[in-house]
């Protein structure tokens, strides 16, 4: 099986945010540097994507110049860095058929945010015939506001609503939703410490 690491979205536009200071992975750097050397060492592919928001004036958009990976990342000559408009990082790219050239058939899964940009790509890869792995202590989230909380609230308010999820129930959460259905759940160790063809 021909396998390659697709890392979303480690990107500055998460630590403009006020919300990040309650992210469940402010290591999240040096999980996706592991993930990403283990990777290379195995000969595999590494594509990186981020996400942009064109003309938005948001920390999203190019022009604020935080659509770039967080400090400790750095692409290798031939890895691809694509950027995506979408949630899930097919739609809007040319992903797919970067896949299809280098013969790949088996995806992981890291980055931000777990329920979101990752667990969107993750189900969506399935959907196209892909076998994914899933590696839940690679990604990161933040607190999530309940859909019908006020706009324009602070931190601190989000925080105190009891309808806020945690990152440890949203992670939970998504995990009970791709395991067994879109993807295979591996932890950090199984894929880097020379574990990998033991559990694949």
């Amino acid at each position: 099986m021909t396998t390659a690491l697709i890392v979303i979205d480690v990107q500055d536009s998460f630590l403009q945010r006020p919300n990040w200071a309650s992210t469940n992975r402010p290591d999240i750097v040096d999980r996706v540097a592991r993930l990403v050397a283990a990777t290379r060492r195995r000969g595999e592919q590494v594509v990186w994507v981020l996400h942009c928001e064109p003309g938005t004036g948001n920390v999203f958009d190019p022009a604020s110049g935080f659509v770039r990976l967080m400090a400790g990342l750095e692409p290798a000559e031939g890895e691809p860095v694509l950027h995506k408009t979408a949630h899930n990082a097919f739609t809007t790219t040319n992903l797919q058929q970067y896949l299809t050239q280098q013969g790949i058939n088996e995806l992981v899964v890291c980055g931000i945010r777990t329920e979101q940009c990752c667990e969107t790509t993750t189900r969506f890869a399935s959907d196209l015939g892909y076998e994914v792995v899933f590696v839940t202590e690679a990604t990161a989230t933040t607190p999530l506001p309940h859909w019908e909380a006020p706009a324009g609230r602070s931190h601190a308010e989000e925080l105190a609503d009891p309808r806020t999820l945690s990152p440890e129930v949203i992670t939970e959460r998504t995990e009970y939703a791709l395991a067994g259905r879109f993807a295979t759940i591996r932890t950090l160790d199984e894929m880097t410490n020379d574990l990998r063809e033991a559990v694949a």
